[in-house]
């Protein structure tokens, strides 16, 4: 009888040795524990990767709040140096108009004939301009 021809279900001859079927059996224990070992490396590498995702989060958070906090800062410098600036300006508007109005009062009073026909003349201009 030919023991090499005959196999079993899974594929080996049934005439191997005995120290060919523990090294079968050892083979498919390494194979199984390498299987787990790649499993269990898989969920560490999965909780180490959530883990980053997590403090990656975080930090994001933090430096929005930071980014928010710099530009409410910035935001508010700047308002308060355009209110000084503007206030600067309404008050060198105010000085120029009552300096020019003094100045017209005091031309007007010197030369009043003259001041009025400056006044018609530049009536006159402006009523023909907006006639165009």
């Amino acid at each position: 009888m030919n023991d090499a021809a005959k196999t079993t279900t899974d594929g080996r001859n049934v005439g191997h040795s005995a120290a060919a079927d523990d090294a079968y059996a050892r083979l498919e224990k390494d194979m199984t524990a390498v299987k787990t070992e790649i499993a269990h490396l898989s969920e560490q590498i999965t909780d180490a990767v959530n883990a980053l995702g997590a403090i990656a989060q975080t930090e994001t958070r933090r430096g929005l709040k930071r980014a928010r906090a710099n530009v409410d800062a910035l935001a508010s410098g700047a308002s308060d140096r355009a209110g000084a600036a503007a206030g600067a300006m309404t008050a060198v508007a105010q000085d120029t108009a009552s300096s020019i109005g003094d100045t017209l009062a005091d031309a007007i009073e010197e030369r009043p004939v003259a001041s009025l026909a400056l006044a018609m003349g530049l009536g006159f201009l402006i009523g023909v301009t907006w006639r165009r």
